[in-house]
């Protein structure tokens, strides 16, 4: 487990790469090469890239992501990025998505009316 100051170092790098990856999905679109290559660069903090995210299996997601550090604010937060980058980009992450909100639903143990939400919006598309 990590000690306090290095979980806070870890959680403000999390926290910066996804404000980047939010700024650069929620841009006009479609995407520019080089937009694609600078959300590929910020995925690579992760050990991601778009590929890896359409080959992993929910389950593998999940578990790289836990891996990371992720707290369930960030995991929010990758979810929300992976929607968002499925309406524009052809990639469909929803189901990614929904993974990862049930995943915070269930092991979180704290009810949340957002998350409720966002999963059930996700069952009705």
């Amino acid at each position: 487990m990590l000690n306090k100051g290095l979980r806070d170092e870890e959680k403000i790098r999390i926290d910066n790469v996804l404000k980047t990856l939010r700024t650069l999905i929620f841009v006009p679109y479609p995407l520019s090469h080089l937009q694609k290559s600078d959300i590929e660069n910020q995925l690579k903090e992760f050990g991601l890239n778009i590929q890896t995210l359409i080959d992993y299996s929910n389950e593998e997601l999940i578990t790289l992501l836990t891996r990371l550090h992720f707290d369930w604010e960030q995991l929010e937060q990758f979810g929300d990025i992976l929607i968002e980058f499925s309406k524009e980009e052809n990639h469909n992450f929803e189901e990614k998505a929904l993974a990862v909100y049930q995943y915070i639903q269930q092991e979180s143990k704290v009810f949340s009316f957002g998350i409720n939400a966002k999963i059930a919006s996700l069952k009705n598309r």
